[in-house]
């Protein structure tokens, strides 16, 4: 007999059904049909052809709340949520937040230091559908979105990535202007280093600053990121700073 399991998600903010089978057809019918399926492997099922699902457990009688929640979350396409801050919550992002982020990347003084966006919202929204797959779902980290939790308002960015030819993972953030000197920088920053070197076990984790970006090399200080060395990229002077656990 076949293996199909039933689990209910219902809480204040997430209800739903996430089904647990070990057959390939029934995988496939009940996501055809819209449904979010995980899929259990044994020793009986290993000929079928599961390679069009991209979540599978050995153990289903012991799965964790949490994974089912974001296994859930992943496959009916809505953000996990990462950490809260005493004011914010910080989640993955969505394509829908490209119209915050172009309403906060129109201010001038954010793009002086940071990477702009896509000149066109609709590339914009394709990259985040595309970050969502090949770098939230295989890595579980990345550059995710800031919510205000009293006004619900998308405030800024926040999170990790690698750098070509650099080991260690790098921090960034960006605080709309509105938001600005508040704290709200130093907050999220904190509770994120907490997640990266708690939960994701980073040891180190580098800042790259440009020697002019004097508000953020504040900030850096402020959270024991120590400068290591000072170097040029293309026409631009950085300079790369370690936070040690």
């Amino acid at each position: 007999m076949k293996y199909l399991k039933k689990i209910k998600l219902n809480s204040a903010e997430l209800k739903g059904i996430l089904y647990v089978t070990d057959s390939a057809v029934k995988a496939k019918a009940l996501r055809d049909a819209g449904e979010a399926v995980l899929v259990y492997f044994h020793e009986g099922n290993k000929e079928e052809d599961f390679s069009e699902f991209t979540f599978g457990i050995e153990d289903p009688d012991h799965l964790e709340d949490e994974y089912t929640e974001r296994v859930y979350r992943r496959l009916k396409g809505l953000p996990w949520n990462i950490l809260e801050t005493e004011r914010c919550l910080i989640r993955e992002t969505m394509p829908e937040d490209v119209e915050d982020f172009f309403r906060i990347y129109s201010d001038p003084a954010i793009t002086k230091y940071m990477e702009g966006l896509y000149p066109d919202k609709e590339q914009e929204k394709e990259y985040i559908r595309e970050y969502i797959k090949k770098v939230y779902t295989f890595y579980e980290f990345g550059v995710w979105t800031v919510v205000e939790k009293s006004s619900g308002s998308v405030i800024g960015r926040a999170g990790f990535s690698y750098r070509e030819s650099y080991d260690e993972p790098e921090i960034g953030f960006i605080i709309g202007v509105p938001w600005q000197r508040r704290g709200y920088g130093e907050e999220v920053c904190r509770g994120i280093l907490d997640y990266g070197t708690g939960r994701l076990g980073f040891r180190e984790v580098n800042a790259l600053v440009e020697t002019g970006n004097e508000a953020s090399l504040k900030l850096c200080d402020k959270l024991k990121f120590q400068a290591v060395q000072e170097l040029c990229m293309g026409d631009k002077d950085y300079f790369l700073l370690k936070y040690f656990m």
